[in-house]
Order: C-alpha cells, then sequence, then structure tokens
C-alpha cells in the first residue's frame, strides 16, 4: 500500500513538473522574440542615426497654387454600357482587388451603378483635394490584329476614348487624355476626333499595346500629332502592373523617331526600372535630354517601393532641369506600393506619422514629394505645358 501511494506521489510529481516545462516552453519563446524585436527596432534606430540624410533635395517653400495632374487613370468591366473590359487573366490576378480598393469602390457596386461610378468617385476625391486642382484622366487602347481590329485575347484591359471624353465631360476638374494604338486602320482620323473633343495628350503602353516606336511606318501618325499639337505621354522602362509585357518596346531610345519628326513626348515614370542594351532605361533616356528641346519626363509612381532610388537620381540629374511635370499615377497612389514608411533615411518619424494619416490619396503624394524634395518648378509645370489658367475660387479652371 506505501508502495502504491508513493508511485502516485511521485506520478503527481512528474507530471506537475511536465507541465509546467510545458507552460514555460511558449514564455520563453515569446520572450525570445520580444528580445529580438527589441534588437530589430534598436538596430533600425542605429541605423537612422547613422546613415540618415534628408530629403534628397533641400525642401522648397510650399506650392501654393492649384497642381495640375496631367498622369491619372480610370478602370472599368463594361458595366453600364461603358465599353471597357479587364481580360480574364487580370480580373484572376490578384492586383484586381487592389485597383477595386483603390479606387474607392467594390465590385457589386460597380456592377449595379456602372463603371462611370470609378470617374465620379475620382472627380469627388480631386474636388476634396487640398492640392490638386484638376487630372487628366487617360483612356487605354488596346492590341491590334493583323485585320486591323481590336485583339480583345491579347489585350490587358481597354478604356475606349468615347467613354472617357464623354465621363470627364461631366466634371470641372477632369480632362480627357485619348489613347489610340497607330496601327489601327483609321488612327489618323481617331487623332482628329480626339483633338476635337478636347483629348490633351495621346497616352501609349508600348510594351502592352505591342507598339514599336521607332517602326518608320508610324510616321504618318507622327506628323499629324505634330499639326494637332497632341503630346505624347508614352511608357517606358519595365512594366509590372499588368500580367505580361513586352519590355524591349518601352526602351526610350526608340522614341528618336516621333522625336526627329517634332512631337512633344513626355516620358512616363523617367524611365524608371528596366534595361536595354545593358543600360538602365532611366540612362538611356538622360542621354538624350539635351538633344531633344522636345522630350520631357514625368515623375509618376516614382515613389513606388519598387523605384527606390530613381527619385533621388532623377532629381540630383541636372539634364532634367525644366523638363520634369508631376502625374500621380492614380489609382497606384493608393495601394500599399506607396508609403512614407518607406523612406526613414530621409523623412523623421514625425513626417512619416503626419503624411501617412492624410486621407486624400492625391494630398498624400504631393506631401510626400514635397517632403522628398521635390522643387516647386516641378508642381507648376504640368499647368505650365498644358496652358492651364487657374480661376478665382468658384470658376472652372480653362485650358
Amino acid at each position: 500500500m506505501r508502495l502504491a501511494k508513493r508511485k502516485l506521489k511521485n506520478a503527481i510529481v512528474t507530471y506537475e513538473i511536465e507541465n509546467t516545462n510545458e507552460q514555460r516552453k511558449p514564455t520563453g519563446r515569446l520572450t525570445r522574440l520580444a528580445k529580438g524585436l527589441v534588437i530589430l527596432a534598436l538596430l533600425i534606430l542605429v541605423m537612422r542615426l547613422v546613415f540618415f540624410s534628408g530629403p534628397y533635395q533641400p525642401v522648397a517653400k510650399r506650392y501654393a497654387e492649384p497642381i495640375f495632374d496631367m498622369h491619372c487613370h480610370t478602370a472599368g468591366i463594361g458595366a453600364g454600357g461603358s465599353g471597357c473590359f479587364v481580360s480574364k487573366e487580370l480580373r484572376n490576378n490578384f492586383r484586381f482587388n487592389i485597383y477595386l480598393k483603390a479606387f474607392g469602390v467594390t465590385l457589386a457596386e460597380v456592377e449595379a451603378k456602372g463603371d462611370q461610378l470609378l470617374i465620379e468617385r475620382l472627380a469627388k476625391r480631386v474636388e476634396e483635394s487640398e492640392r490638386v486642382g484638376a487630372a487628366i484622366i487617360l483612356a487605354m487602347d488596346g492590341v491590334i490584329g493583323d485585320d486591323g481590329k481590336l485583339d480583345r485575347d491579347r489585350t490587358e484591359f481597354f478604356i475606349p476614348n468615347e467613354y472617357v471624353a464623354k465621363e470627364t465631360a461631366k466634371y470641372p476638374n477632369l480632362r480627357f487624355g485619348a489613347s489610340i494604338n497607330p496601327h489601327r486602320p483609321d488612327a489618323l482620323e481617331r487623332l482628329q476626333w480626339a483633338r476635337d473633343n478636347g483629348a490633351m495628350l495621346v497616352k501609349w503602353l508600348p510594351s502592352i499595346q505591342f507598339i514599336d516606336p521607332s517602326a518608320k511606318s508610324l510616321e504618318p501618325f507622327y506628323r499629324k500629332l505634330v499639326e494637332l499639337n497632341l503630346p505624347l505621354l508614352t511608357h517606358a522602362g519595365a512594366e509590372r502592373s499588368f500580367t505580361h509585357a513586352r519590355d524591349e518596346l518601352a526602351d526610350p531610345v526608340r522614341l528618336k523617331l516621333p522625336l526627329d519628326l517634332g512631337v512633344k513626348v513626355i516620358v512616363a515614370h523617367t524611365a524608371s526600372t528596366g534595361e536595354n542594351a545593358g543600360e538602365e532605361d532611366i540612362d538611356r533616356l538622360i542621354a538624350m535630354l539635351e538633344t531633344y528641346p522636345n522630350l520631357f519626363a514625368d515623375i509618376s509612381s516614382m515613389t513606388q517601393i519598387n523605384k527606390l532610388g530613381y527619385l533621388q537620381k532623377t532629381l540630383a540629374e541636372k539634364k532634367f532641369e525644366g523638363k520634369l511635370l508631376y502625374g500621380s499615377d492614380f489609382p497606384l497612389i493608393n495601394t500599399a506600393a506607396v508609403s512614407p514608411w518607406y523612406f526613414p533615411l530621409n523623412l523623421t518619424r514625425e513626417q512619416m506619422q503626419t503624411i501617412s494619416s492624410i486621407e486624400n490619396p492625391w494630398d498624400r503624394d504631393v506631401e510626400l514629394k514635397e517632403a522628398l524634395g521635390m522643387p516647386v518648378a516641378i508642381f507648376a509645370k504640368p499647368a505650365e505645358f498644358f496652358g492651364i489658367t487657374w480661376p478665382t475660387v468658384g470658376e472652372t479652371p480653362a485650358n
């Protein structure tokens, strides 16, 4: 009997010890994790103290005038008879829901109220902005097949000119940006229609529209652009917003033909990211700046996490002076790809907190770029370039 009691007592003690050890294991792991996080935080703090460099350029006085955003996107799924569409591949891609959220809509809302809802909400946000007074909303043509017709199977997304012209005309703070693939048989007639309906520029994304800007067959298109005084806003550099792209078509050197013919060319994102012929695309663009007085670039999307360093390089390059225009690349500025917290070596903690708390995406974008040292001239350039005059309070901006 005593032996049985002793064994029972020993079993209870053993159980209690094992149970105590089991309880301590998670606590020990949590303690080690907490210590690791503290050490990491201290390392980051030390790195900031050692490597903090402040803004890329001296921060200029706040730009007081309204800003004209010359690079802003809309989208659509064809709801409400818009004529827009998104490829099945892109619609099933993770990016699709991110873009909907950035536009401030749900799929159910768009299906019920039409694609027009996106432009309506976009116009309202621009109206609410304290910094941006108006924006160019870009159409987007698709891939044109050998038969001269829209190739829906190879087109990622399509935003018709007629739709954008009609919808932007409803709002005093929006402008129409056309998109015409030069491989359309009636491309020249479409250019004339676009100009007659208020288009302020023509937008290309060669790597997904499969346009080679250096093709001699495009000369009549370029001459028509010059005749109509329509600038060409064209993407250059790597393209990662869609599911596939032919990046070699976005080599800035391929733009020499339209530049030689006198077209005003605006290279989107200063050709940041991407390379051709063993050189970075931005360096290939820089090498052309002094040769062509009709060559410009915009700084849209250049605070994205995948483009860190390119804005600093752009602002430091003297050849870009007088040639840079402000653009937002909305809706991308309203996604996790852009955040002031990606610049801990350039902004103070207070700055990062203040900027990230700004609700309006355009105001947040402008404040971030200002804090990084973007000169006033870049914010002023689009209004000058497109002839926008800002009215007194309550009036419509004129161009």
